[in-house]
């Protein structure tokens, strides 16, 4: 009898993360929670053990801070774990111009979007690979495509997840390990009244982390390389397009769209 596949998923407080947790659940899969917050991580857990009868443990961690993401690991392989999907979902962002917003706020960004999600990937990547199986779905962003002028430091951040998924999914192709990009457009979480983005035009018509979510699974669970949620159908011509733009133009429009 196989075991009930289990996947941790960081930033499962909320929005997307705790989204994913739901689907994997409905799924008869057992989850490692990861977040800050974990009163909601609690609550969450009776809901899906009730609902789903699915085992989930949780684990209180501020993935922002350095060092935290092999602590997060460490936990799972004391409780003999084995993880199978590995969702870097949490991250968030931060509005305003580069050199006037808070240094500290900044650092944090960079760990928590950039080191964190790439230091489990490096922990469990191994482990995977050992036993020829396992899949990675890193949530990035549509603004992974392009610079970010007055959100500067979280678009770089997500052209650096971006860039390293595809690389290290290009890496395992002899393998059944996958690595799948997901780049969800605007989202109604709290990633928007976090960052300062929901104030923005870019915030209109705001996808569903429900919607966004089930494209991001449905394409880790196929081994997809990129996954585009929560765009609509003339935004994915647009992307698709960039590349064409002037460089000059493209930043101009985007500081527009943010500026608010």
């Amino acid at each position: 009898m196989s075991k009930n596949k289990v996947a941790l998923i960081t930033g499962a407080s909320s929005g997307i993360g705790k989204e994913l947790a739901a689907i994997h659940a409905s799924k008869k899969g057992d989850l490692v929670l990861v977040a800050r917050r974990v009163e909601e991580l609690n609550n969450l857990k009776k809901t899906l053990e009730d609902k789903y009868g699915v085992i989930v443990d949780v684990i209180e961690k501020d993935l922002s801070v350095v060092g935290a993401a092999k602590e997060v690991y460490d936990e799972v392989k004391s409780k003999n774990i084995e993880i199978d999907y590995l969702i870097n979902n949490a991250g968030f962002g931060l509005l305003g111009v580069f050199h006037e917003l808070p240094w500290e706020t900044q650092a944090q960004m960079i760990n928590l979007n950039m080191t964190a999600l790439t230091q489990l990937m490096y922990l469990f990547l191994p482990d995977f690979v050992a036993r020829n199986s396992g899949k990675i779905l890193n949530n990035t962003s549509t603004a992974s495509f392009m610079p970010g002028p007055l959100q500067a430091v979280y678009y770089a951040s997500k052209s650096y997840a971006q860039s390293l998924s595809n690389a290290v999914a290009q890496e395992l192709h002899k393998t059944n390990v996958s690595v799948t990009n997901l780049m969800p457009g605007a989202t109604q979480s709290e990633f928007g009244k976090t960052s300062g983005m929901d104030k923005t035009s870019l915030f209109d018509k705001p996808a569903t982390a429900k919607q966004v979510a089930l494209a991001g699974y449905n394409g880790m669970i196929k081994g997809k390389l990129d996954v585009i949620a929560g765009v609509t159908f003339g935004q994915k011509i647009m992307f698709s397009l960039m590349p064409l733009i002037p460089k000059k133009m493209l930043l101009k429009e985007i500081y527009k769209l943010q500026n608010v």
